[in-house]
């Protein structure tokens, strides 16, 4: 059941990923990211206002949220703080790069993960998680040459800078999310880190975007931004309701995600135009062959 949900959980996200690129097109990044992270907030409120008020509503359905206290909520914080740090860098990227370049990057995160957890958590890599890894860092190196046709530098470009940071970040994100779901419920987590970044946010909107809104990017409103939270909500209750299975792993499921990629490929192409397909579809298929390598490699 776990693994049907990574599959339902990399769909959406790749709509998601669609979404935001489109959001973010002649638009103000930090209105927008400030924008999903209300909207996301406010798709989880009845559930965190029903957990005070009547909790016997939500008894025994996936829904039902505990009552916690600053102990729990203090490491919900410290999640809040990590994604929106890859979200930042995430979406100044994807507002200037081509979808079909930032969707490979973000793919190698399962490679950031299994690294991780050898070094966390004294896991050792197999033969065929070495063959992903390595088809991944090759993959990486591929793309930098397809961007190179479009005039991106992936040495001296600061937003491929920001991607790399952005998949870092949200694989560091994932590490924490398993750590969590063994110890805490999924809704609790997944509410509540929503709401504690629109309190993040509020700061950085009023300091440094509201102030130098006339003589930066104007902000547009575009429907979008609310597809944007609710793919993203829908998304990511399927990822931690399956990383909440005591058998499930994060490998796999953050290897799963990343197929997303194939969805947000495909808008790059067909909606948005993008150049060099052939290339980058290579370099995707790299990617895919070195996500089904992790993928023996854990079973």
């Amino acid at each position: 059941m776990w693994l049907l949900l990574a599959f339902l959980s990399a769909a959406l996200l790749g709509f998601y990923d669609a979404f935001k690129k489109q959001s973010l097109r002649d638009n103000a990044v930090l209105p927008v990211l400030f924008l999903n992270t209300l909207f996301s907030s406010l798709i989880f409120l009845p559930f965190i206002v029903l957990s005070f008020a009547a909790p016997e509503v939500l008894q025994g359905t996936m829904f039902e949220m505990p009552v916690a206290g600053w102990e729990t909520h203090k490491y919900i914080v410290v999640k809040s703080f990590i994604v929106l740090s890859s979200w930042v860098f995430g979406y100044f990227g994807m507002k200037h790069l081509p979808l079909t370049i930032v969707g490979p990057i973000n793919a190698t995160r399962p490679v950031m993960v299994l690294v991780g957890a050898m070094l966390f958590f004294g896991e050792r890599l197999n033969l065929y998680q070495w063959a992903g890894v390595l088809l991944a860092v090759a993959s990486f190196f591929m793309l930098s040459r397809s961007g190179k046709k479009e005039g991106i530098d992936f040495s001296h470009n600061k937003w491929i800078f920001f991607i790399v940071l952005a998949a870092v970040t949200g694989a560091i994100s994932g590490l924490y999310d398993k750590y969590l779901m063994t110890r805490l419920n999924p809704i609790l987590v997944q509410s509540w880190y929503n709401v504690y970044q629109v309190f993040i946010m509020c700061p950085v909107i009023l300091l440094l975007w509201y102030p130098k809104r006339k003589s930066s990017t104007p902000f547009r409103w575009k429907w979008t931004i609310v597809f944007i939270s609710l793919f993203l909500c829908a998304a990511d209750f399927a990822y931690f309701y399956a990383l909440s299975y005591e058998d499930s792993m994060i490998s796999i499921v953050s290897m799963v995600r990343r197929g997303s990629v194939v969805v947000s490929f495909l808008f790059g192409a067909l909606f948005f135009r993008e150049k060099n397909l052939k290339s980058k579809a290579v370099d995707l298929i790299l990617v895919l062959i070195g996500m089904f390598f992790l993928y023996l490699g854990s079973k």
